[in-house]
């Protein structure tokens, strides 16, 4: 009787159990603390339109955070980079998969410790039985959507979103004016 107890309780608690998808990863190590490879099927998401059912046409048509919901324990699985080394998210690789199952190989980091829960550094993706994408098509589409901030350095000292709030809230964030004090402060 105490055996099959068990073994009851085991296969209930089995599905909470963390569970390695490292098997298969060819993901490259950045190394961050608690990464992990991860490859599984996931179908991409708007992370909004799950959590609240707010769900506009296409994934909100890269305007919204995306997310891959997990085919293996329908755990939502937050995209929050891609194969750049900027953090520059994952919305530009993922938005061509809106509502598709695929499957993604990345790095995983999963530690409750740090509050960190199913983040996720997707560096390919591919739909079922076509060939893995290279997750790191960013700077190219800003490149294509901003022809008029081209120039040298990297491209968020040339963008025009970033530009525009530098010139509104200063450098620091708090104000024209306490950047003016700041300089003072630093330069003088």
């Amino acid at each position: 009787m105490i055996s099959r107890l068990a073994t009851a309780i085991a296969l209930i608690a089995a599905p909470l159990a963390a569970q390695d998808f490292s098997e298969g990863s060819e993901a490259r190590s950045w190394n961050l603390y608690a990464e992990v490879p991860a490859t599984f099927e996931a179908r991409v998401v708007d992370v909004m339109c799950e959590l609240t059912g707010d769900c506009p046409e296409n994934c909100g048509g890269g305007e919204r955070q995306l997310g891959l919901l997990r085919a293996a324990d329908g755990v939502l699985v937050m995209a929050t980079k891609n194969n750049q080394p900027a953090f520059t998210g994952a919305v530009v690789d993922l938005l061509p998969y809106c509502g598709l199952s695929v499957t993604v190989d990345g790095l995983m980091i999963d530690d409750p410790e740090i509050g960190a829960r199913n983040i996720y550094l997707v560096q390919r993706v591919k739909t079922d039985g076509g060939d893995w994408s290279k997750a790191s098509q960013f700077t190219k589409v800003w490149a294509r959507e901003n022809p008029n901030a081209k120039g040298k350095g990297p491209w968020f000292r040339r963008d025009p979103r970033i530009l525009a709030e530098i010139e509104k809230h200063g450098y620091l964030g708090l104000g024209l004016e306490i950047d003016r004090e700041f300089k003072e402060y630093l330069f003088e």
